[in-house]
């Protein structure tokens, strides 16, 4: 199971060969590939996006925000501040989910080490 960020999702559906797009597209194909509401936020927020991706979207699995999801949220933001990081709040979003249901991110963001060095996430 993996989650895609963002930018993997807008460099696949340009049809972008890299590393990231491969194992996306691997995963759709054996329907391991969940989604978290922030990234469907975000890209459904682009006037950029195309609408034909919106259903493909829609099919997949949401990571849950569990009970105590913000506070986490909250605290893992303020760990990566205190390592000297600037962590995006959409970023830490996205990250908490994936450390709290323990699914690797696949992103080509570099702005996530952060999360995978000092908070548990793991990197696809």
């Amino acid at each position: 199971m993996i989650c895609a960020d963002t930018n993997c999702w807008i460099r696949f559906w340009a049809g972008d060969r890299y590393r990231e797009t491969e194992l996306l597209a691997a995963g759709l194909q054996a329907d391991q590939v969940v989604i978290a509401p922030p990234v469907i936020s975000e890209l459904l927020s682009s006037p950029l996006f195309p609408d034909q991706h919106e259903a493909d979207l829609l099919r997949l699995a949401l990571l849950p925000l569990d009970t105590g999801y913000w506070h986490r949220a909250g605290k893992t933001r303020r760990l990566l501040y205190q390592h000297g990081l600037r962590p995006k709040l959409l970023d830490t979003l996205i990250a908490q989910l994936c450390i709290d249901h323990n699914v690797p991110l696949l992103t080509m963001d570099r702005d996530f080490s952060g999360f995978s060095k000092h908070a548990g996430l793991r990197l696809a």
